[in-house]
């Protein structure tokens, strides 16, 4: 998906369907259908404002579990995705939060998703989770026992964490895509909403300069152009809401002024 994507855009946008609180979850609620229609419509808010792929994670469901979901979590996301996926037509991803790589891969293989985000695929991490070790081994072992072609699209140095010992950001990166084979590679800032630096970006495509390396936090259109160069995409959430607040809707003219912020900054 990644290859035919960058292939036809120069800088690939992806929008964040932040799912509102699941059932089970401390301030979910039973409501599925009001889950599923909000982010139906924060789906068709990116694809009006020119978002190119979709992901889906259980944002809302803070705090989150640093492993495994319950079974529920599970099936309500395949819903939605699959719900997502044929209103919009995009590619869509899968990230179940905190770190549940194995169940991202069985909603995406159920319901034809294109990509996962693992958060810590890799080393171990320091989070508010405590302490998460990566599994790239269970997943990619996982994803060979469905024959799926999902794409692995894998944090480095994930936000909200810290290593669990001193590493570069672009000696991590390495260590991602050549022993933990991720397919693409996520850079952010340290927190949720904040943007990293453009130079860990350089860094980390110099090293690796056939891997795709995403913008995984903190991109607005008033700072995307510092990312052009380096980056082949952006992964938006934040931003793109309504009043650029996490808890709003998707506001497709902020998606619309991001794409556009876009098109002036690449290179004609």
């Amino acid at each position: 998906m990644t290859s035919r994507l960058l292939d036809s855009v120069p800088f690939l946008l992806v929008g964040v369907v932040h799912l509102l609180p699941l059932p089970g979850s401390p301030r979910g609620t039973r409501d599925v259908a009001r889950i599923r229609e909000r982010a139906r419509r924060d789906a068709e808010a990116y694809r009006e404002g020119g978002a190119h792929a979709l992901i889906v994670e259980n944002f809302g469901d803070a705090p989150f579990r640093k492993d495994g979901v319950e079974p529920h979590v599970i099936a309500l996301m395949a819903l939605v995705v699959e719900e997502v996926r044929e209103s919009t037509g995009l590619p869509v991803g899968v990230n179940v939060l905190r770190n549940d790589a194995r169940a991202a891969l069985g909603i995406a293989v159920a319901t034809g998703a294109s990509f996962i985000r693992v958060n810590v695929h890799v080393g171990a991490m320091v989070t508010d989770q405590g302490i998460i070790e990566g599994r790239a081994d269970e997943t990619l072992r996982y994803r060979a026992l469905l024959q799926s072609e999902t794409e692995i699209w894998a944090d480095v140095l994930v936000k909200h964490a810290v290593p669990l010992a001193p590493l570069a950001l672009e000696d991590a990166a390495e260590e991602t895509v050549q022993r933990g084979l991720a397919d693409a590679l996520i850079v952010t800032g340290p927190m949720t909403g904040r943007a990293p630096d453009p130079a860990e970006l350089s860094r980390v495509r110099e090293r690796l300069p056939t891997t795709p390396v995403f913008v995984g936090s903190g991109v607005t259109a008033d700072n995307v152009a510092r990312y052009i160069h380096a980056a082949r995409g952006a992964i938006v959430g934040t931003w793109a809401k309504v009043e650029g607040k996490i808890e709003n809707p998707v506001d497709p003219a902020r998606v619309r002024r991001l794409c556009q912020a876009i098109t002036r900054a690449l290179p004609h």
